[in-house]
């Protein structure tokens, strides 16, 4: 059976048009993983990329820029993970950005998000590994939540065990809340408390009030409180009026010594106190001395009336009197 043209003409578009759709499937795909614009890689190493697999998509600051092209594991700890990224985003990463393993959504696929550093750091260059941030698995936050659950347990057996002891009247707390005696108790040691902190309060007015009476310009109390000259001053004269009460002491203590001596008949002035005839012979010799004096004094009169003396005692007053007009 021949071919018509028209079937030829049919085939051959239909060939057309199914390679022109493989082309642009392909370009599609070329494109998303990035075949065929200009590209860099960048490392990063994780410890888990939580079911990460190639192909995933790349981004920076939410923007998709590139994909996982390898994933290598090194050890039991360290998984090694190679993106392709568009070169266009190398003038915009620094070298302090930090990747980090999510999730496209609650369920979606996997994928690497790259943020910036906070702090200036230089241009990122092809080739580099960027700091990691290996976020908590699902296991992990289980287990937290495992042991956060275990110990809320103990903490409720320990608290019923508190709220039924403070029940049944014991320790301190329970007293306080069962027995009423101690309630009062206590209530009357915070009403004494109160009162004892009125009277303390009501001291330190009376004692402002005193301080604010105090005369700066003419007090003394005020002089030795604000200067330390007077201060030391008077410091120096308590300590002087402390050795001369001393000393008074001493003197005195040396005076009753001296008295209970005379008391006691010993030395001179006991003798002379105390023996009535040496008194009595002083007395008369006293009297006898002032009896001569008179006598003598009688005598000088006589010999300024005698004629061999009176012109020796007229020289002697003529000179008084001219002593006494010069004075």
């Amino acid at each position: 059976m021949k071919t018509s043209n028209t079937q030829k003409f049919s085939l051959g578009l239909f060939i057309f048009i199914t390679t022109i759709i493989l082309v642009i499937a392909l370009y599609l795909i070329g494109n998303k993983q990035n075949l065929f614009g200009n590209t860099f890689r960048v490392t990063a190493v994780f410890n888990n990329v939580n079911g990460l697999i190639l192909g995933n998509n790349v981004r920076f600051s939410g923007i998709n820029i590139g994909t996982v092209k390898n994933i290598d594991m090194i050890n039991d700890s360290t998984i090694c993970v190679d993106m392709v990224i568009e070169e266009k985003m190398l003038k915009h990463m620094k070298k302090n950005a930090v990747a980090a393993v999510g999730s496209d959504g609650l369920v979606g696929s996997m994928v690497i998000n790259i943020v910036p550093g906070k702090e200036v750091s230089v241009a990122l260059k092809p080739g580099d590994t960027i700091k990691s941030y290996n976020k908590t698995s699902t296991t992990d936050m289980l287990e937290t939540l495992n042991t956060t659950n275990d110990n809320a347990a103990k903490l409720t057996s320990d608290l019923l065990k508190i709220t039924t002891a403070i029940k049944e009247g014991k320790g301190t707390i329970g007293m306080l809340i069962e027995d009423a005696d101690m309630a009062s108790n206590v209530k009357q040691t915070v009403v004494n408390l109160k009162t004892a902190s009125a009277s303390a309060s009501a001291t330190v007015i009376e004692l402002k009030k005193i301080i604010n009476s105090i005369n700066y310009d003419e007090s003394m109390a005020a002089v030795l409180l604000s200067d330390p000259a007077s201060a030391n001053q008077m410091k120096s004269i308590i300590i002087n009026l402390e050795k001369s009460s001393e000393n008074i002491d001493s003197v005195i203590t040396n005076l009753n010594k001296v008295v209970l001596e005379v008391k006691n008949g010993k030395g001179t002035v006991n003798y002379m106190i105390n023996d009535t005839i040496l008194v009595d012979n002083i007395g008369e010799t006293a009297k006898n001395i002032k009896e001569g004096s008179f006598r003598l004094n009688e005598n000088m009169e006589a010999l300024k009336h005698n004629f061999l003396f009176r012109g020796y005692f007229r020289k002697l007053e003529r000179q008084k009197q001219k002593e006494a007009k010069k004075n």
